[in-house]
């Protein structure tokens, strides 16, 4: 009896154990810039390898250990299983595999949550957990926009004026809260808490909808106010709860009516997206360039986070700027994953909802003489759905589940929901039988050590290229700092290039004993580059400018002109790789070629284009000289 006592005084310490590593991943990544980083990311997966030998201790210590697996299960494991397929097939192993590990950590929080962390209790923690963290963020983000402080934390940010909390962007910080804040107000108007702990929750969701405000987000504050309208109908359309809808919509019209005659910032900044007002904002020339990656590459995508990589060879000439992402995670999906990943994706929200319709009728449970009992079941699912539905409205115009706090914090709403399936049938539990449990404890502990593994070794590159960063530029110490990062990560294309432009630096001003040999050694770099990423233009840019450099016969152009056409054929539009090929035209004495080239980088990019602004006067006075000398 007593070591049935301690087995189970175990196996709820380890439970705890589980929901304080959640909690704290849930809290570090939106406090920590979104966990964006890639030593924010080790810590992450440090924790929740801590999360996955918590769970595979439960397994073993357990007395009927068992496993909660809905539908839901199965197409989140199709797409894992299609993600690593993706990876052992992608053209840039480092970017596929960074993008591998992300998903790896959502699916394994997304199981633990589930299976772990179901019951009321854990359920309500978290929950009241992230309000408060929204509140937080949202307060911060104000006290922002009140100061025109541009500082994340001790970090200069690019927002003055807006709020943008913890995050780095304004409109992440929206979309967080615009996740959380139908969570509140569930908890205020279904919740069965007490009047002190609703007011307070009440207070939480104003503050919230107020750091929305602040953040000046376009979709933030269009998809808050979907939204709130669809939440407020589903209220109303609920005989329970159709006094507190109404009188929730009374209080958001009004806000709305005091609010409005403020809204023309916003206004103005819509006025903005389309291309012919504001060349910096151009969504829909992302977007028309995305559709044409996804179709050149209809059902298997470019690749697993190779939108970016792949984005110069589709650059449209009004935009020089690398968008990172197509701002439209339904384009994104489909132009790295194909038709084959977007179906996989599209299975696994198509599931869920089903889920949350099924569990919706069970979770409201029954009505008594008057009326239905609050439950903060049924207020959990019906914030969590919402939220979940604000995501996804939201994802039409942003790339905000590619921030890893976000995302996070999506699974772990999805797990909540999912998880309330139990309550509809028990056909989803599985008695985690010793077969199963071997299974799963080599596939949780191999998992954990992967997660670790990766997480030290993103951590010591990261530490090595920070401290790269902020030596100078021609120093030894930065070379030795590059290639410590490389000898941790000799798969990241960035750190080749890097150490490349290290000794081409030192060969073109001549600040080594043999200027040539630094060229060869800058080749082998580029060359090294090449085959990392396959459609970076720059290192074979590079490469021609060293063949310029140590060639005999400058002027024939012959032995680097291949590598020339190359570059231009991965960024045919972009003004830096113009002005090269311009600079590369004069090194070769045809400035009549050089001035064309030097015309068409200042079309792309009038402004900040150093290399044709000065290089243009001399070839044209180069051109005038010799129209001279030819004149009879």
């Amino acid at each position: 009896m007593k070591m049935i006592m301690d087995r189970e005084r175990l196996d709820d310490w380890c439970e705890k154990g589980i929901l304080a590593l959640v909690l704290g991943i849930l809290v570090f990544g939106p406090l920590a810039l979104g966990a964006v980083e890639a030593w924010q990311l080790a810590v992450i997966e440090g924790m929740t390898a801590g999360v996955l030998a918590l769970w595979v201790a439960r397994l073993w210590i357990g007395r009927r250990p068992q496993f909660l697996w809905p539908p839901i299960c199965w197409a989140v494991l199709a797409f894992v299983g299609y993600a690593i397929g993706r990876y052992w097939r992608a053209d840039i192993e480092y970017a596929a595999r960074q993008e591998l590990i992300r998903i790896l950590i959502y699916t394994f929080l997304f199981l633990a949550v589930l299976n772990n962390l179901h019951r009321q209790e854990a359920m309500n923690i978290i929950g009241l957990t992230l309000v408060v963290l929204g509140m937080a963020i949202a307060m911060y983000a104000c006290w922002q926009f009140a100061t025109k402080s541009n500082r994340v934390w001790n970090l200069g940010g690019r927002y003055p004026g807006r709020g943008t909390g913890t995050f780095i962007y304004p409109n992440s910080t929206a979309a967080f809260l615009e996740i959380l804040l139908p969570l509140a107000l569930s908890y205020v108007v279904i919740g069965r808490w007490p009047h002190a702990t609703k007011i307070f929750l009440g207070y939480a969701a104003a503050v919230m909808l107020a750091g929305i405000g602040v953040t000046l987000s376009r979709g933030g504050w269009l998809v808050t106010a979907v939204m709130l309208l669809v939440f407020c109908a589903a209220m109303l359309a609920q005989r329970d709860y159709w006094m507190q809808g109404l009188a929730l919509a009374a209080v958001l019209a009004l806000g709305g009516f005091v609010l409005m005659p403020k809204a023309q910032t916003v206004l103005s900044r819509i006025q903005h997206t389309f291309p012919d007002k504001n060349p910096d904002d151009m969504r829909l020339t992302v977007w028309q360039a995305g559709f044409e990656m996804w179709q050149d590459h209809v059902w298997w995508g470019v690749g697993p986070a190779h939108f970016n990589y792949r984005w110069r060879q589709y650059r449209p000439s009004l935009l020089q700027q690398q968008p990172v992402r197509a701002h439209n995670e339904y384009l994104n999906v489909l132009a790295d994953w194909g038709i084959a990943g977007g179906v996989l994706v599209a299975a696994v929200w198509v599931v869920l909802w089903l889920g949350i319709f099924r569990a919706w009728r069970t979770v409201r449970g029954a009505r008594d003489d008057f009326s239905r009992k609050k439950s903060n079941k049924f207020a959990l699912l019906t914030g969590a759905g919402f939220g979940l539905l604000a995501i996804l409205l939201h994802s039409a115009l942003d790339f905000n589940l590619h921030i890893p706090a976000i995302a996070i914090l999506v699974v772990t709403l999805m797990a909540v929901v999912s998880s309330q399936l139990r309550f509809t049938t028990e056909r989803y539990w599985f008695r985690a039988r010793l077969p199963l449990k071997c299974v799963a404890t080599v596939v949780f502990l191999a998992g954990g050590s992967c997660l670790i593994w990766t997480g030290w070794r993103a951590a010591q590159e990261d530490y090595w290229v920070r401290l790269a960063a902020h030596e100078e530029e021609v120093s030894e110490a930065r070379l030795t700092d590059l290639e410590k990062a490389f000898t941790v990560e000799p798969m990241n294309f960035d750190t080749t290039y890097a150490i490349g432009e290290w000794y081409r630096n030192h060969s073109f001003h001549n600040m080594g004993k043999d200027p040539d040999a630094l060229a060869k050694e800058a080749m082998t770099w580029y060359r090294r580059g090449m085959k990392l990423d396959p459609y970076d233009g720059y290192n074979w840019l590079r490469y021609g400018m060293c063949l310029d450099w140590i060639a005999e016969d400058v002027a024939s152009g012959e032995a680097s002109m291949p590598y020339y056409q190359r570059a231009d054929e991965l960024d045919p539009n972009g003004y830096f790789m113009a002005a090269n090929l311009g600079w590369h035209y004069t090194q070769t004495g045809d400035v009549a070629a050089a001035r064309t080239w030097f015309e068409r980088s200042l079309r792309l990019q009038a402004g900040s284009n150093d290399i044709a602004a000065s290089y243009l006067p001399i070839v044209e006075r180069r051109l005038e000289e010799s129209a001279a000398k030819n004149k009879p």
